[in-house]
């Protein structure tokens, strides 16, 4: 958290939900907070008080602006999203494959046009509108083999004030010739960006290796040397999603223990590294990444959509050897920005695993936990003094059905799973990024 807390010079009022705590290690009456009736204040940038109204209010200064949200909104932090490809917002919703035909019909074909800057711009100002009209401020981000990709999204991230992670995918082998980089070309383009834009204002870069088949073991080997070199960096990259992707990666390494060994071997297993997916990852691999700090990203809309399976979110957070879990849309396969349809899917892998994922654990995932699974919650994901000011305001009559549905609603716990379950962007009121309102709905209530 920041050390010297400023003024507060803006302040939202309305109901408030926050978490202490994981609910998957201390259980969801601990850890989750519940104001009706909160005050969030915040100055340069930074969260400067939050509590009930009552007690707040006499607090701040004489005259502060307060935008009073009402009793049917819902003030959260700003919602974070651990996996997602920008450069495929324009095929999102492409029919009818599994993940590596998918790849070679839709992916790889439409990530050419990203060797055009001005197209990749235009592309990643779609893609972080969608992500505040979905209340999403933070990201981690692939963008394309081409380095203009990232300088593009970050040019407009940094344009808004976002905390992001994004980083360039080095791919030297199995797939199209005009998508390969070589092991000393990936290095030097991803070297020169993370000189560029790393930890500039609040982005932060991601050494990006697609994944373990469209890379060669050297390549591994220099993205776990560059990161040794650049150790605050992120590493993302994907494992064990598809059955067949499994079997492909023992085909490519057979000297590896298992599909994560390929990974740990050339050091990319530690801290603040995120991978994509982990459905079908053994007992062994989940405690290797136990013992390594590195996390997961559960992605269930893209995983039903590419028929590639269901995550265990229980089995992977086991009380024995416990690994950071955080959500990812994982667009373009994921088939929405929103987060609450994330939360919708991943209550239903939950019960295709005979569990139930309760709202308070889902919304824990959808903010603190994505956070402390990026080893940024001092930072993001919860609402506390210190913490910055990025929020998301929900509206939780966003639709007729949905104001009809909470007449009924009993208590907070059925109200959130009212609106994971039936809720979408309409629900997002207002999002502010380091306390600048940076988007606000036309037809909010």
């Amino acid at each position: 958290m920041t050390s010297k807390i400023p003024a507060p010079d803006k302040a939202i009022r309305g109901p408030a939900l926050t978490f202490t705590g994981d609910p998957f290690a201390s259980g969801v009456e601990d850890t989750m907070v519940y104001e009706p009736d909160a005050i969030v204040a915040f100055g340069g940038g930074v969260i400067t008080h939050f509590g009930p109204a009552d007690q707040i209010q006499s607090q701040l200064p004489e005259g502060i602006e307060i935008e009073n949200y009402g009793p049917d909104a819902l003030i959260s932090a700003g919602f974070l999203d651990s996996h997602v490809h920008f450069p495929q917002t324009p095929m999102i919703a492409a029919f009818g494959e599994q993940l590596l035909d998918w790849l070679n019909k839709y992916t790889f074909p439409t990530e050419k046009k990203y060797a055009d800057k001005a197209f990749a711009a235009s592309v990643a100002k779609v893609f972080l509108e969608e992500n505040l009209k979905n209340g999403i401020t933070t990201s981690c981000v692939y963008c394309t083999v081409f380095p203009q990709s990232v300088d593009a999204l970050f040019e407009e991230a940094e344009r808004l004030g976002m905390r992001m992670a994004a980083g360039k995918v080095l791919m030297n082998r199995n797939a199209p010739d005009y998508l390969l980089d070589t092991t000393q070309s990936g290095y030097d383009d991803s070297k020169a960006l993370i000189n560029k834009w790393h930890n500039r204002g609040r982005l932060m870069y991601a050494i990006t290796p697609r994944f373990a088949p469209t890379s060669s073991a050297d390549q591994l080997d220099s993205a776990g040397a560059l990161w040794d070199e650049f150790p605050d960096c992120y590493m993302q990259t994907h494992v064990s999603e598809n059955l067949d992707e499994v079997a492909w990666v023992k085909e490519l390494f057979p000297d590896r223990k298992g599909y994560l060994d390929v990974y740990d071997h050339s050091g990319l297993c530690r801290p603040r590294a995120v991978f994509g997916h982990g459905i079908h990852l053994t007992d062994d691999e989940l405690s290797c990444m136990h013992h390594t700090g590195c996390a997961i990203s559960h992605c269930p809309t893209s995983n039903f959509f590419l028929g590639s399976g269901y995550l265990d979110v229980f089995k992977v957070t086991d009380a024995k050897r416990p690994v950071r879990v955080g959500l990812g849309t994982d667009l373009g396969a994921g088939t929405s920005f929103s987060i609450l349809a994330t939360l919708n899917e991943a209550y239903k892998a939950a019960q295709l695993n005979k569990k139930a994922l309760t709202a308070g654990h889902a919304y824990y995932l959808a903010t603190r936990g994505t956070a402390r699974a990026m080893y940024i919650e001092d930072k993001v994901g919860s609402i506390a003094p210190g913490m910055e000011a990025d929020l998301v305001v929900l509206d939780m009559k966003s639709t007729p059905i949905i104001d009809y549905r909470m007449q009924f609603a009993e208590d907070i716990h059925e109200a959130l799973f009212i609106q994971m379950t039936l809720g979408d962007d309409r629900a997002v009121q207002a999002t502010y990024v380091a306390g600048k309102l940076q988007y606000k709905q036309a037809t909010s209530r």
